[in-house]
């Protein structure tokens, strides 16, 4: 069944496109639903509440190019995964920005030398504001004035926890590193 076809067959109600559909994507929006919830529980419950949405608006869908089912895809899922961390009301705790000192520069540790589990392990590890801003900015490649729009908060302080997201997952990293000398 070809990605058009799955689509149209999505859009007339048919089940065996739902599940097509739903077996060649769901891994993957799983995935992101756990890098912004960072509980799979919750990420489990996004799924479904962002397939929900999907089989609504399928027919509002229009395909442009090759990739546009997955871009759109992930749109979907990520709203809905800022939707509910709103909602709960987890992007306003944490740390005041406004006292806190700049954190040095540091170079930043070769990261290829740790498994890609372990690195989503740190970036699901960080606190709800540093992983919102960091999943937006590296993954979704928002820029800061978007970043600052959707979460409604200042840019300066989208650029602030983007560095300091950075500062945690590369001490974290470079902790790891030595461990792994270690062994």
């Amino acid at each position: 069944m070809s990605e058009s076809e799955m689509i149209s067959g999505c859009r007339e109600g048919d089940n065996s496109s739902r599940k097509k559909l739903y077996e060649l994507y769901a891994e993957k929006m799983l995935r992101l639903c756990y890098r912004y919830t960072g509980d799979m529980d919750i990420a489990h419950d996004l799924l479904h509440d962002g397939f929900i949405k999907v089989f609504s608006a399928i027919s509002s869908f229009t395909s442009k190019r090759e990739g546009s089912l997955n871009a759109w895809l992930n749109k979907i899922f990520t709203n809905t995964a800022l939707e509910y961390l709103r909602k709960k009301d987890l992007l306003r705790t944490g740390i005041s920005l406004d006292h806190i000192a700049e954190l040095p520069e540091e170079p930043e540790p070769d990261a290829s030398l740790i498994s890609i589990e372990q690195l989503m392990k740190f970036v699901t590890d960080l606190p709800v504001g540093y992983r919102t801003v960091f999943n937006l900015y590296v993954f979704e490649e928002w820029s800061h004035k978007e970043i600052a729009q959707h979460l409604h908060i200042n840019e300066k302080s989208s650029t602030s926890q983007l560095s300091r997201a950075r500062k945690i997952l590369a001490d974290r990293i470079r902790e790891q590193l030595k461990k792994q000398e270690r062994i």
